[in-house]
């Protein structure tokens, strides 16, 4: 079992900076991939970012390449998501994810999640 903790999410005025942070705690994660996703109101969730916990590969959905970075720190079974030039449509419910072995940007393909962090671009 794994337990994600997000936080980091907050109001923010576009074209700033904002992190995100996803604690992972209940179990060894040197074979986890973390995702970050997102939520809007009346929307489905969609993929944001996801990192290889043990290799560093990365992959990110178009509408963020470029402004989002995903990270992680090892030693503190955490990852991040570092926001830059957030723009109002990047608001939404931000979760955190996690599923075993290779990267992924469906919904269906992760198993573990948190109870997500409200991040609100004002124009």
């Amino acid at each position: 079992q794994v337990q994600l903790v997000e936080s980091g999410g907050d109001l923010v005025q576009a074209g700033g900076s904002l992190r995100l942070s996803c604690a992972a705690s209940g179990r060894t994660f040197s074979n986890l991939a973390m995702a970050w996703f997102r939520q809007a109101p009346g929307k489905d969730r969609e993929f944001v970012a996801a990192i290889r916990w043990n290799g560093g590969n990365t992959m990110y959905a178009d509408s963020v390449k470029g402004r989002f970075t995903i990270s992680r720190d090892n030693a503190k079974y955490t990852v991040y998501l570092q926001m830059n030039s957030v723009k109002p449509e990047d608001t939404a419910v931000y979760y955190c994810a996690a599923r075993w072995l290779v990267l992924a940007d469906k919904v269906s393909d992760y198993t573990y999640w948190g109870q997500g962090t409200q991040v609100t671009v004002s124009s």
